[in-house]
């Protein structure tokens, strides 16, 4: 599978670091759409901080992939769902290091999630 980035100049505000505007698919065989996953242990519990909950999603999407026989290395747009807009920092610098630095494109939303404990919930599509 090819991946290209598009990035247009002109007319269009720019984009750089962590962040494309579009993701090309070459030659992709396999997708796999990842429900929005969140922060909890394997026991239901959400982690007690926003840090620890990015932590948990990022290991949760881990384990969903490996059951496809992919890894973060597969993950071609992440969608997150933040309680506050004021998590999208830290929300950012999850997703940087747990994808290596590798700018995929990417939509952060606040939103009222399901159950209060939730702080972060993000949904990943990859492909392969």
């Amino acid at each position: 599978m090819e991946l290209r980035t598009h990035d247009p100049h002109d007319g269009l505000y720019a984009a750089g670091g962590d962040y494309v505007h579009a993701l090309e698919l070459r030659d992709a065989r396999r997708l796999l759409l990842v429900s929005g996953t969140m922060g909890l242990d394997a026991g239901g519990v959400p982690g007690a901080t926003l840090d620890e909950q990015l932590v948990l999603v990022w290991s949760n999407l881990r384990a969903i992939l490996a059951s496809a026989q992919m890894t973060v290395d597969h993950v071609v747009r992440v969608t997150s769902y933040l309680r506050d807009a004021a998590f999208a920092e830290a929300n950012a610098r999850a997703r940087v290091a747990a994808l290596g630095g590798r700018a995929v494109p990417t939509t952060a939303i606040v939103a009222q999630t399901l159950d209060p404990g939730w702080l972060v919930e993000i949904e990943v599509l990859a492909a392969g």
